[in-house]
């Protein structure tokens, strides 16, 4: 009897393999590309959408026009607060604004959109890059609980979840919770004040317009001990429309005259010299210098 040999070739075991391997290459793409197809396209430069007619710094809510226009339901006590604020802002102060010593806007300012945001998604954290004294936001989206304690930051700290109210098959919103905050913070640069005691609670609700999906909506609402009831807003950005957009760097402390000193803010002129902010304004104690001979 004939038997038949058949040859042995070190290939066949690797061309097996690498069979193998690509078929599980295949499927887990597939599952890659469900799993991705279920979150929104966000991604691009997002920039504040214009109000007509607005001009200058952002307001907290855009609907409405800045300062005392915003009608902000502030406490009977925070109002006051507010009013000392606008009238040192008025007399040459910054009033209750801390960033122009460059200290973050935090939440819920932070979401304005000084400058251009961007959205990275992935499964389990959702990234906002801020590029305006503030760096990112991180919204934990793997449905974490809220930790026993929470280290305080201009931010706060963000869980979310995404949601599929239609059961379309794909999320349409994002929810987020934010907590654990630090102070100072305003509302915008008219210094409407949120409470010392920083136990705000950010709610949001973000999601791409119905009719133009290149307006992307961020519904706000704050829920603070200065405010009478919670307040909700809607800030809106427009997707820009460059396919490759300029990301421009900002560096707060770079050129920046501001001088804040012992409470009091000061100018630094061209000329490298300490200016007042307003009129009457004492210069700063100079105990620590050497009188000039």
């Amino acid at each position: 009897m004939r038997r038949q040999i058949r040859a042995f070739s070190p290939i066949m075991p690797f061309r097996n393999w690498f069979v193998a391997a690509a078929v599980v290459a295949l499927l887990s793409g597939s599952s890659a590309g469900a799993e991705i197809g279920k979150y929104p396209d966000w991604k691009g430069q997002w920039k504040r959408a214009p109000v007509p007619g607005a001009i200058g710094q952002p307001p907290h809510d855009p609907s409405r026009p800045p300062g005392l226009g915003q009608q902000a339901p502030l406490s009977s006590e925070y109002q006051t607060v507010f009013q000392a604020n606008l009238a040192d802002q008025a007399a040459g102060g910054q009033g209750h604004d801390p960033t122009y010593v460059c200290l973050p806007n935090g939440m819920p300012r932070a979401m304005s959109a000084y400058e251009p945001l961007e959205f990275v998604i992935t499964s389990e954290i959702t990234y906002i890059l801020i590029d305006h004294i503030e760096h990112a936001r991180r919204i934990y989206t793997d449905w974490r609980d809220w930790p026993t304690s929470i280290e305080p930051s201009f931010l706060g700290y963000s869980i979310g979840k995404w949601v599929d109210h239609d059961q379309a098959g794909h999320f349409g919103a994002l929810e987020v919770e934010t907590r654990g905050f630090k102070g100072p913070r305003v509302y915008d640069a008219t210094g409407i004040p949120l409470h010392a005691d920083n136990q705000t609670i950010i709610k949001e609700r973000i999601y791409l317009d119905q009719v133009d999906w290149n307006l992307l909506h961020d519904e706000i609402t704050t829920i603070d001990h200065a405010l009478i009831h919670p307040w909700t807003v809607i800030k809106s950005y427009r997707r820009s429309p460059d396919a490759r957009p300029v990301w421009r760097e900002y560096v707060c402390a770079e050129g920046n005259a501001h001088i804040e000193i012992a409470g009091q803010a000061y100018f630094l002129s061209a000329d490298g010299l300490l200016m007042p902010t307003r009129k009457n304004q004492r210069a700063p104690d100079l105990k620590y210098f050497t009188p000039a001979k």
